[in-house]
């Protein structure tokens, strides 16, 4: 029996489902969202387990810009209505997860979106025109269907012994179960930083272990890496209190008299092993998507040790036409760079995505603004997107604006964030394009608090702070690249440092017009 056949259908009423129902139904789109809880955000009811978020939510800015302080909001979801925006719902920087919540349903209260609760999808399948989507109240017919379902299950390693682990998803989080105990928590993410910091101050000692060594978010620039409000764990370390964090190959764990003996390889030891004993091992290594839901005919194919589906650039799944994923599980084409994962990166991804969906199922241009080819306004339309844009920014060396010269009247066409590899893609056949977008500079530097910098126009490239970065292609050919300065209030606007030196770059281009 089929309940009801939409244009767009969304699996997951998460923060993504939620934000791109909103820009479907801003646009008046044929969809429906399928959500098998009676509210939004599941997953942060229970997710993460110790209830406190690493998103930041910095209420007290310089700026009064709606625009500007949602850099610094990673939380709430963009839409029309002031009032509904995170910072109304908490002002701790570092926020409860429970606030997250609370926010959530009230976005869905406000804008009245259409989504389906307690509707459980059960099986995906691909039919000649789209997608039929069984569930338990009845079959859904789709043309065009997007997965935001986020993690459905853990992610858990291939390990000889593993199930001698508690999983992050059921450990007991009360941090006095653990006194006086040895414990073992396999993974250095953050769930596992975050599980190491409850306990440190009862455990007898805790040992967080994996084969890859630590990622620092304030050395990667990716916030999902570890983040600097776990650093206790690290000083215990380095203090020598037997806490440690450890880089091997966990070979096996298995049961010896009360205890789980791990037998372990070291990674920078020439090969040097060990057994040691814990009373308790955690498996805190993330999550991966479920792909149970679909059947045969919709399966995607998976990346990154099949934690995620594999995109192409415009979030189309790699191997299923018409299949598209948003959100946290939406992030193959940055994984470990932008912000795609989270909130404040997904919510610019999804405004653009609804765009790119638009021209595709319902004729509607690709939107642009059309301005003259001169190098003066074009800089200044330029530097006005990088000091005001939040999409560029949070999506720094992602989401880029693009300016397409038109062959013809020879005006500057001007798209807003779109992803760099789908630009390339797509205008392929243009000879003469450009590129904006922010990026990170050097990482050569040895300590990211004392890095040399060097303050000269001519130098920019150097910059290791994030900067514009203006990028010239012919075709899918990149021909040149200009940096603007690093600027430690992130103003590019001096004259001597950012206006003329943009200005030279864009001029012989635009006068050539090759």
């Amino acid at each position: 029996m089929v309940s009801s056949e939409h244009r767009y259908v969304i699996v997951g009423a998460g923060p993504a489902g939620l934000q791109l129902s909103y820009y479907l139904q801003q646009h008046g789109a044929d969809y429906l969202t399928l959500e098998s809880g009676d509210e939004p955000g599941g997953f942060f009811r229970r997710f993460p387990r110790h209830r406190r978020l690493i998103s930041l939510n910095k209420v007290h800015t310089d700026s009064a810009d709606p625009e500007i302080r949602l850099r610094w909001d990673w939380n709430s979801l963009l839409n029309d209505s002031p009032d509904l925006l995170f910072p109304r719902f908490s002002d701790e920087y570092l926020p409860a997860a429970d606030d997250l919540v609370r926010y959530l349903a009230e976005f869905q209260r406000v804008h009245q979106l259409n989504i389906r609760f307690g509707t459980t999808v059960e099986r995906i399948t691909r039919t000649d025109d789209g997608f039929t989507v069984s569930t338990d109240r009845g079959d859904v017919r789709a043309r065009c269907l997007v997965v935001a379902t986020g993690w459905g299950r853990p992610f858990v390693p291939a390990i000889k012994g593993i199930e001698h682990a508690i999983g992050y998803e059921d450990m007991v989080v009360d941090p006095t179960a653990y006194d006086g105990q040895r414990v073992l928590i396999i993974g250095k993410g953050n769930s596992a930083f975050e599980t190491a910091s409850a306990i440190l101050g009862r455990a007898s000692m805790v040992h967080l272990a994996s084969r890859q060594p630590l990622r620092l978010a304030w050395n990667t620039k990716h916030p999902g890496d570890v983040r600097g409000q776990y650093g206790a764990i690290l000083d215990s370390y380095q203090f020598k209190t037997l806490h440690s964090v450890l880089d091997c190959t966990i070979d096996e764990i298995r049961p010896v008299d009360g205890r789980f003996r791990v037998s372990i390889t070291y990674t920078h030891a020439q090969g040097e092993t060990a057994e040691l004993d814990y009373h308790t091992v955690l498996r805190c290594t993330g999550f991966r998507m479920d792909t149970a839901l679909f059947d045969e005919t919709s399966r995607p194919d998976m990346v990154r040790d099949g934690r995620m589906p594999g995109l192409r650039p415009d979030w189309q799944s790699s191997n299923v036409d018409d299949l598209y994923f948003a959100g946290t599980i939406a992030q193959a084409r940055d994984a470990k760079h932008a912000s795609s994962p989270f909130i404040d990166g997904f919510r610019y991804n999804l405004r653009t995505f609804t765009r790119i969906l638009r021209e595709r199922y319902d004729g509607v241009p690709l939107s642009y603004a059309t301005t003259p080819a001169d190098a003066v306004s074009l800089t200044k339309l330029m530097l006005d997107r990088v000091n005001w844009s939040s999409a560029l920014w949070t999506q720094f060396e992602y989401l880029c604006d693009v300016f397409v010269r038109d062959d013809a009247t020879g005006d500057i066409h001007h798209y807003e964030d779109l992803p760099e590899d789908y630009a390339v893609e797509r205008f392929a056949a243009a000879t003469q394009w450009y590129t904006l977008a922010l990026r990170w500079g050097r990482d050569d530097y040895g300590d990211v608090f004392a890095i040399d910098r060097h303050p000269t126009p001519d130098r920019a490239r150097e910059s290791a702070f994030i900067h514009p970065v203006i990028r010239r292609y012919r075709g899918a050919e990149l021909v040149a690249e200009q940096h603007l300065l690093e600027d430690l209030l992130a103003e590019w606007r001096r004259p001597d440092r950012h206006v003329e030196p943009l200005v030279e770059f864009l001029t012989g281009d635009l006068t050539t017009g090759s």
